[in-house]
């Protein structure tokens, strides 16, 4: 399993907000560059950051941070983030980034993302897909979770046979250091075979990793606020 440190960016300070709400938010004072040199020396390969100024505008904009951070800090990085077009992949990767992430855009332009797997190939590109567990079926939001598509994570993930990379957050656990959903992420490693799946949502403890039948797993504000440490993290 690949271990994400997360780093979510506000104004260039590492932030975590609960559930996705910028009003409820909690910044720490370190610099992104000396988390990410915390992170690479302790044994980490790639790190998760999410570029929340972009997600806010719709395209990306900490541009000059994430540059120097994709050059300088060891790791391989997957950003998210306001992407929209091939042409916000594209400048990431020209930045050094190694993975981008699309998310609402696999509701409102499969096409586009189609595209996008094809053009720059499916292991540069994640997949990102929130859900809700309704009645046992997990529903996809988009727009910062503030609407629905109407779409099963099944029928959505159905429409893109050549991915390889999910990003797949449970949106009722995230910031909620209450555990993962291991229902969710048990049915979706058997659904979706041909998927590395990232468990992303309510990881609180060592033990919530180890028992993840996923491919990775993104560690945030576990790691973030001590519930993990970070020196027995990728022991």
């Amino acid at each position: 399993m690949i271990v994400y440190p997360a780093m979510d960016l506000i104004g260039g300070r590492p932030v975590r907000l609960r559930q996705g709400r910028f009003e409820d938010s909690t910044f720490y004072n370190e610099a992104p560059a000396a988390a990410l040199a915390r992170f690479a020396a302790a044994g980490a390969t790639w790190a998760h950051i999410v570029d929340l100024d972009g997600t806010r505008v719709g395209e990306p904009v900490q541009h000059d941070l994430l540059s120097t951070l994709a050059r300088s800090s060891g790791l391989k990085l997957q950003v998210a983030g306001g992407i929209r077009t091939a042409g916000h992949v594209a400048r990431l990767f020209e930045q050094g980034v190694d993975r981008a992430v699309v998310g609402s855009l696999c509701v409102t332009r499969p096409d586009l993302v189609g595209s996008m797997l094809d053009s720059f190939g499916p292991d540069r590109i994640t997949l990102a897909m929130d859900v809700r567990v309704e009645q046992g079926t997990p529903r996809v939001a988009m727009h910062g979770w503030q609407a629905a598509s109407g779409l099963s994570l099944w029928e959505l993930a159905g429409r893109f046979p050549q991915a390889r990379h999910l990003l797949l957050t449970d949106i009722g656990r995230d910031g909620m250091l209450e555990g993962p959903n291991a229902a969710l992420y048990g049915e979706a490693a058997e659904r979706l075979p041909h998927l590395a799946i990232q468990a992303s949502g309510g990881i609180s403890s060592l033990a919530d990793i180890a028992h993840l039948p996923t491919d990775g797993a993104i560690v945030g504000k576990a790691l973030w606020e001590g519930h993990i440490p970070l020196s027995e993290l990728f022991t």
